[in-house]
Order: C-alpha cells, then structure tokens, then sequence
C-alpha cells in the first residue's frame, strides 16, 4: 500500500466518524453517506470485483428481512404485548417484571433483531407508567442488554452482520453462530447483569411517559430498506479499509484495542467494526475487540442502533443518558476487560 493510498484512506475514515456530528445532511442521510464513501474507498485500494458486489447485495439480505418480518408482525401484535405486559406486572410485581422483560428482550434480539427489541422495549417502558427518572433507567440497562444479547447472531443487527461477513473466509470462517460461539460466555452474565439492574427503581408510578406512536407499514418497509443500505455500504466501506487496518491495527495489543474502542461510546460500532476488523485477526484480538464495541456503545447516545432509537422515541437528552449510563458502564468494561485478560480464548 502506498503512501498516498494510506492517507486518502485515512481521509475517508475521519471523514466517516466525525463528518456526521459536524454536517446535518450526513447524519440524517447517514447510509447514502457511508455508502458513497465505501465506493470510494474501494475505488481507491482497487478491490472491485464481482464477488464483492455480489457480496455487497447479498450480506444485507437476511437482516433486512428480519427487520422487516419482525417489524409487521410487532406491528400487527402491539395490544397484545401492551396487554402482556400489563399482566406481568399484576402477577409477578413491578421489578420482577422489569427483569424477565429485559432478559427476554435482549435474549431474542439476536431473531428479531435489535431494531424491533428496542422498539419492543419502548412500548413495554411506556405501558408501565413510571416516574421519567425510573423511565429512563429501564431504557439505559436495557439497551446495553439487548446491544449485548443482538451480536450473538449476523441477524441480530448490522454490528454483528458486518463481523460474521468480515470473518467468513479463512482463517475463521465465521458462519450463523460464530459470534454465539466465541461471545456467549461473555454475553449472557452481561444480560443477566442488567436486567438485574434494571430493577434497581424508585417505584414511583406517575402518568408521565410519552406515548408511542404507531407506525404505517410505509415506516417499517423504509426503515427496513435503509438497513439494506447501510449493511451494503458498511461491506464496502470496510472491503476498501482492509489494507490500511491489516497495517495498523492488527499491530496493536490486545489491551490497546480494548480501550482505543472505547470511542464507540460516541461513534456507531458498526461503522468501526467495519473499519477495523480483518480476518487475520485472532480470537483474542476479536474478542478485545468486539467486547469494548458492545459495551462501550451504550455509554452514550449515538454508539449503538438500540440507543438511537430509544433515546428519540422518549425524548431523552444526551447528558441524562450520559449520567445513567457511563458510571456503571465504565465498571463493568473494566470487569470485563479483566475477566477476558485471564479466561482462555475460545477456539
């Protein structure tokens, strides 16, 4: 790789993380933008083939489906789930409820995708009436609940789509349940851990959530196209970024890639897995990796789809997100950094 092709590639990637926060235009058509700059970051390393394109229409396929399925069918049951929930809380009392809701949610987030789980997740917080402050707790926790149970399958939304796809040939063929494989240990007790905490409520019932609104099937089609898009976009962007990651960040410790990805608090970790994941990393290198992505992505708003979608549905600010979720998500990705410092690595 040359010079010159080093720093345009350098060029496209700052232009990737910090264009969206500075130009309006580029966060609200956040696909048409990546997608551009996939083409020409291809076009630069010259990696067009037709592999790729056929690769590029073909990865988006089952997660725009699902995002689709799912997404008619939560439309076509939501007084049913609002009648679930409502239910759950006379039976089993408020905080248990909470719990089982969260960890069924983030459980199921990598089938029904962690588009409809934070939807899903919405409504229910919603339907339970609760003061703002215990409102905005259950949404915090359980994002980085379903942020966490979503990577267990290419499905579950464009993070762990982008990975499987990264990883598909040698030396890793990544297939349907390779993250399940390699992440489980770490996925579960985080959910667990979560849920739990998302029970930790004032209690307080007060007739202040926002309803949510219905969506018009128009909404989910689109939403459902826009997926297709950016997974297709992140394919290319991270094709035309493989040579400039094979010679940087491959090199990097498996502590510094922990840490370093701590900026997915603010950056979408879909958009960094694409630029930084390549097949010869190893597992270790990936489980660092991937693990701060996750959990790091729920610090703050725009780290993760789950957040982006909650955090607009309930009109919450970036500082009260910010105040709920970086003090205990900075302790548990110290746990975890220690926790994947000493286990073995998965084979």
């Amino acid at each position: 790789m040359t010079l010159t092709v080093m720093v345009l590639l350098t060029v496209i990637i700052l232009l990737a993380l910090f264009l969206p926060f500075t130009l309006r235009l580029a966060e609200e058509q956040l696909e048409a933008f990546l997608f551009v700059l996939g083409i020409l970051a291809v076009s630069i390393t010259g990696a067009w083939t037709w592999h790729l394109v056929g690769e590029a229409f073909k990865e988006p396929v089952a997660i725009s489906l699902a995002v689709l399925i799912t997404g008619l069918l939560f439309r076509k049951f939501k007084k049913q789930l609002d009648s679930l929930v409502i239910l759950l809380e006379e039976k089993l009392g408020l905080r248990p409820a909470v719990f089982l809701i969260i960890l069924v949610l983030s459980l199921l987030s990598s089938i029904i995708t962690a588009i409809i789980a934070a939807l899903a997740l919405c409504e229910i917080t919603s339907n339970l009436k609760l003061s703002r402050r215990d409102s905005i707790h259950i949404i915090v926790m359980g994002c980085f609940a379903i942020g966490l149970g979503a990577v267990l399958t290419p499905i579950g939304e464009p993070f762990s789509t982008i990975v499987t796809a990264k990883l598909s040939k040698a030396p890793h063929y990544a297939g349907f349940f390779y993250l399940l494989n390699l992440l489980w240990k770490f996925v579960l007790p985080g959910i667990v851990f979560f849920a739990f905490a998302a029970t930790r409520l004032e209690g307080k019932h007060r007739q202040t959530a926002p309803a949510i609104s219905e969506e018009k099937v128009k909404d989910i089609v689109l939403r459902a196209a826009k997926v297709f898009v950016f997974v297709m976009a992140l394919i290319l962007f991270g094709k035309g970024l493989t040579p400039l990651a094979e010679s940087t960040i491959i090199k990097l410790p498996v502590w510094a890639l922990f840490w370093a990805n701590s900026i997915s608090a603010v950056l979408d970790n879909a958009t960094l897995a694409a630029a930084e994941i390549v097949p010869a990393m190893t597992n270790k290198q990936i489980e660092f990796m991937l693990i701060a992505l996750i959990i790091s992505g729920g610090f703050l708003i725009p780290g993760n789809i789950p957040n982006i979608i909650c955090a607009s549905k309930f009109k919450i600010k970036s500082k009260e997100w910010a105040k709920k979720a970086l003090p205990l998500g900075i302790c548990v990705m110290l746990i975890y950094f220690i926790v994947l410092s000493i286990l073995p690595v998965a084979e």
